[in-house]
């Protein structure tokens, strides 16, 4: 998890100092594969605040998602969300321009980083967000998305214990619960840290929210196999929590997304799809 933060940091040091993208390109492939993703997140949080800079011509995120970064727009737009936190309204990029699908997973990084850096408020006293404003999308959904990135961050405030991460998730009220344990599911497969029995602790901890927890799984595969960064950790996490490799999950996410212009509910309908399809393989595989 260490390595995670300083592979993290490292990104957004490349992004605010190199001096072309293909020069943050070339750092950022220096990166270990395991913790390339965390580092592309990091420096799309870099870009993100570069950009908003006067004088700094306001395009280093669009070019980095424009090139490699677009091979790990997942783990870019949650950096994108680490920029809100910390930026002032009118320094925000222009969401608009993101993918009107996915732009949720900036929520999600907005509320990694407030669970990450105010746990008391965020997870130990179930703070719900608000006064954040979101005209991209249905304002009813903004705390699911916000709880999306609150469940990632309990499995690194929990140490990768999945009991201790469970015990969490279930001080929070009944309805936060499935986006809570589908970030939770997303991080154990994606950022991993545990063994397998732990994993299936985790699973058995869920409990009626198997199938978000199960969904989160899918998208650490599809966010792994995207940027071609699947390693052995994940591949053992996510067949240990699906029954399924890697690249099976990932094409669940494909074959279930959406197709054409993305309406505001989308994204949720992909991510029930994604929950139903995973849970009833792994039944029919584990009857």
């Amino acid at each position: 998890m260490e390595t995670v933060g300083r592979s993290f940091l490292e990104g957004y040091g490349h992004a605010v100092g190199t001096r072309t993208v293909a020069e943050l390109e070339h750092c950022l492939a220096g990166v270990p594969e395991r913790f390339r993703g965390f580092a592309y997140e990091g420096a799309a949080m870099g870009a993100t605040v570069l950009d908003a800079i006067p004088g700094t011509g306001g395009r280093r995120l669009a070019a980095l998602l424009s090139g490699q970064g677009r091979h790990h727009v997942y783990m870019a737009y949650v950096g994108i969300g680490w920029a809100l936190a910390r930026l002032p309204r009118p320094l925000w990029p222009d969401i608009g321009r993101t993918d009107p699908l996915i732009r949720w997973l900036i929520l999600d990084g907005y509320g990694f980083h407030q669970a990450y850096f105010h746990t008391d408020r965020y997870v130990r006293d179930q703070r719900p967000s608000t006064g954040l404003g979101w005209p991209w999308g249905p304002a009813g959904y903004l705390q699911n998305a916000v709880d999306q990135g609150i469940g990632r961050a309990v499995w690194f405030v929990a140490g990768t214990d999945p009991d201790l991460a469970a015990t969490l998730i279930e001080k929070f009220p009944h309805q936060r619960r499935p986006d809570l344990f589908s970030g939770t599911g997303l991080a154990a497969a994606y950022a991993c840290g545990a063994r397998a029995d732990e994993l299936e602790q985790l699973a058995h901890r869920a409990g009626p929210y198997r199938p978000q927890l199960l969904q989160g799984v899918a998208f650490a595969a599809e966010a792994r196999e995207l940027a071609g960064l699947t390693v052995e950790q994940n591949r053992l996490a996510v067949r240990t929590l699906t029954g399924l490799e890697p690249k099976e999950a990932a094409l669940v996410c494909r074959r279930t997304r959406p197709q054409g212009p993305a309406t505001g509910d989308d994204y949720e309908r992909w991510r029930r799809a994604i929950a139903d399809e995973i849970t009833s393989r792994g039944e029919r595989q584990n009857p």
